[in-house]
């Protein structure tokens, strides 16, 4: 069951492969991502000595969060991959134009993964052509439907 989805990375990049990781994560923000008050349009997965982070991933604590603690909202969060995923990783992020880009943040068997997409960044009229292909499968439907 998805939780918040990443629209605009389908956007501005071409996914070629897709990977499901664990994220830690404190007390306070698993409850306030069940609550759904989580965004990923800005975030964007790093390397750093060979593990895999989430950066820019905005987490809005609760107003019910405990007072000993002080969240903070855009922390950098480790991912949790098995260590063959992230060593392949690592070989395709080196090459040039690709990129870690988080896509979906689900539940699964109770715990919360992210969806990291492998991408190759759009030039503006790739972004076009794509809009086209969109329009024209719109359009098809409605001639389908009038008839």
């Amino acid at each position: 069951m998805s939780i918040v989805q990443n629209k605009k990375a389908f956007h501005d990049y071409f996914i070629e492969e897709k990977y499901e990781a664990g994220v830690t994560l404190e007390g306070w923000e698993v409850k306030a991502i069940r609550a759904g008050r989580v965004q990923l349009k800005e975030a964007y997965v790093i390397i750093r000595k060979s593990e895999l982070f989430l950066i820019g991933c905005h987490i809005s604590p609760l107003l019910t969060a405990s007072s000993h603690i002080v969240p903070d909202p855009v922390r950098t969060r480790k991912l949790l991959l098995h260590a063959e995923e992230i060593k392949c990783l690592i070989g395709k992020v080196e090459r040039a134009g690709y990129t870690l880009v988080p896509l979906d943040m689900h539940y699964k068997a109770g715990k919360i993964k992210l969806e990291i997409g492998l991408a190759k960044g759009k030039k503006q009229h790739d972004k076009r052509e794509s809009e086209k292909q969109k329009e024209w499968a719109r359009d098809k439907q409605r001639l389908m439907r009038g008839k």
